[in-house]
């Protein structure tokens, strides 16, 4: 019988203790530190002792910021353990954006109403800030102070229990905490493991670099991983972003099966990687290629099969997907036993809202069929279209959310859910065009930013998938402004460049484009672009590059953190 909630997977996997399976870390010299599943479910039950300890009861929220370490399943599954719902948040990675960081995570706090926060030595010397904005009493702890405690009684919850809270993306608005049962994440974890339902002898060895607090690294990875249960090997992202060579790598080396990543993550690996850093891998593998999270480019996926198929990777492994948070993650996913699909459509066509097949038009790459249990239309305020109309995307299946955790609904229709992201069918399989919120109109007709964002991806001086398109009102109407984030060395021509590539991809050209420095486009936790909020920051003149970080300047963050967690401490204490 398939366990139906977390816990009772963990404990599965601990019972079988097949072949010693469970999570191997690695550090960014490739060291990897090993723990079965018997090793989590123990370790889970002292951290939950120190929870206890800390007055985490179950239903309470326990925020997590911790990066890709053990210590991260640890407390998770003592969260699990006690009948309480860990919230996964993001630690501060961008250190010349701590403002920002406070800002936007503090909200999240405030969302999520908890009053315990777990982190660990490094990133906790900049948590007493991050509380301090948040203006409610929360208690930091650190896992080195959970460890010590003795192991309590489990809380075993219910499938319909919340198991955890993610974060929806927040590119076209502030973040949103979505509720997700143990019934719900456990439900698209089978569908996920369902990607060879026909082949007996399939195990699902997985290698991931996405951050755990980010639903692909998360509910893609380690829940799939537990449920089989097979064995994962887990990367930081920071580790992967400095030297993409790893993930080849660690797929090579511990015979990765099926690994998720983002269409950037490919377009990174083909540029960056040499030949020198890959000596001797076997891709061969690799049969799950999963391309998902932000747009997916058919011209990046083939550059990748290519540069990397003397490797043994096959061109079938590459696979788009699709899914969001208030799914669980996956909705759609393509076929593994042939090249991914891909068609040409008229680009006025495709502006007017029809799908028409063209010889010469824009490349669109299909994203699948709906997964086991799942269904997708494509709507038009109530009217259901047919197929190759453009309309917003509803879905339907069983991990579904029901709620935010504010008991505030989502925008659903029955038990249909309205994605915000507009797409079509063809021959059953669905295409992404754009998000509802983010789609540019000039002269009458709609246009998606990340066509035109794409379009630009390999030009030199150009950093791939670091652009973003925006739509600003003039007298004149709608204008198209391409924010740009340049590299060295940087053409003299690079704004003809650029204009000259989106016309001949769209059929239209920014009206202004704008070159920046790098990392100077604003990025939610998962590290997407939030276009409306770039405007603004320009409108506003405060669209600047991450402000270099210095020893004084980190010192100095630390210490006004250091007396931020103090004053709280003491204040708890009167």
């Amino acid at each position: 019988m398939t366990p139906n909630t977390l816990f009772a997977a963990l404990h599965h996997a601990a019972d079988r203790n097949k072949d010693g399976t469970g999570l191997r870390y690695l550090d960014r010299r490739e060291t990897p530190t090993w723990r079965t599943y018997p090793d989590i479910v123990h370790r889970a039950a002292r951290i939950a002792g120190g929870l206890h300890e800390a007055g985490v009861r179950p239903g309470d929220t326990v925020a997590i910021v911790l990066p890709t370490t053990p210590a991260f399943t640890d407390v998770f599954f003592a969260a699990v353990h006690l009948g309480a719902i860990p919230i996964p948040l993001y630690p501060p990675v961008r250190l010349g954006r701590l403002d920002e960081y406070y800002s936007r995570t503090s909200k999240m706090l405030q969302q999520a109403q908890t009053s315990v926060l777990v982190t660990d030595g490094r990133a906790g010397k900049l948590m007493g800030s991050l509380v301090s904005a948040t203006k409610r009493p929360i208690r930091i702890v650190r896992v080195s102070d959970l460890e010590g405690a003795e192991p309590v009684p489990a809380c075993p919850p219910k499938p319909s229990d919340i198991a955890m809270v993610q974060f929806s993306s927040g590119t076209t608005g502030p973040p949103k905490p979505v509720a997700l049962t143990h019934e719900q994440v456990i439900s698209n974890a089978k569908v996920i493991l369902d990607i060879e339902p026909d082949d007996k002898d399939f195990c699902p060895a997985g290698v991931t670099w996405l951050p755990l607090y980010h639903d692909m690294g998360l509910i893609g990875c380690i829940f799939p991983a537990i449920l089989y249960p097979g064995s994962l090997t887990l990367i930081p992202p920071e580790a992967f972003l400095a030297d993409p060579a790893i993930w080849l790598r660690a797929l090579s080396r511990y015979r990765g099966v099926i690994s998720p990543a983002p269409n950037f993550a490919y377009a990174l690996c083909t540029e960056r990687i040499q030949d020198e850093d890959i000596e001797g891998i076997d891709l061969s593998g690799w049969r799950f290629a999963l391309n998902g999270a932000e747009p997916t480019s058919p011209e990046t996926m083939r550059a990748f099969s290519e540069r990397f198929a003397p490797y043994g990777l096959r061109p079938e492994a590459l696979t788009p997907v699709y899914g969001l948070s208030e799914a669980a993650l996956a909705v759609t996913f393509g076929t593994s036993d042939q090249v991914f699909q891909s068609h040409r459509f008229c680009p006025s066509d495709l502006q007017n809202g029809i799908a028409t097949l063209s010889d010469t038009g824009m490349e669109l790459a299909s994203v699948g069929r709906p997964l086991r249990g799942f269904s997708v239309e494509i709507r038009h305020d109530s009217k259901v279209l047919g197929d190759r109309h453009i309309g917003r995307i509803w879905a339907h299946g069983p991990s579904i959310m029901e709620r935010y955790l504010d008991n505030s609904p989502p925008p659903k229709d029955g038990e249909w859910l309205d994605t915000g992201d507009l797409g079509f069918l063809h021959d059953g399989e669905l295409y992404i065009t754009g998000r509802a919120k983010d789609v540019l109109v000039v002269r009458g007709r709609n246009h998606d930013p990340a066509t035109i964002e794409v379009a630009i991806d390999g030009l030199s001086g150009v950093r791939t998938g670091c652009s973003a398109a925006v739509g600003s009102l003039s007298d004149k109407g709608e204008q198209i402004l391409l924010f740009v984030e340049t590299r060295k060395p940087i053409p003299g021509d690079l704004h003809t460049q650029i204009t000259t590539q989106v016309r001949a991809a769209t059929g239209i050209a920014p009206d202004e484009v704008v070159l920046l420095n790098p990392g100077t486009l604003p990025r939610t936790s998962s590290g997407k672009i939030r276009r409306s909020e770039t405007l603004n920051r320009w409108k506003l003149g405060t669209l600047e590059p991450p402000q270099d970080v210095s020893a004084t300047r980190l010192i100095g963050a630390v210490a006004k953190s250091a007396w931020s967690e103090w004053v709280g401490r003491h204040n708890s204490r009167d």
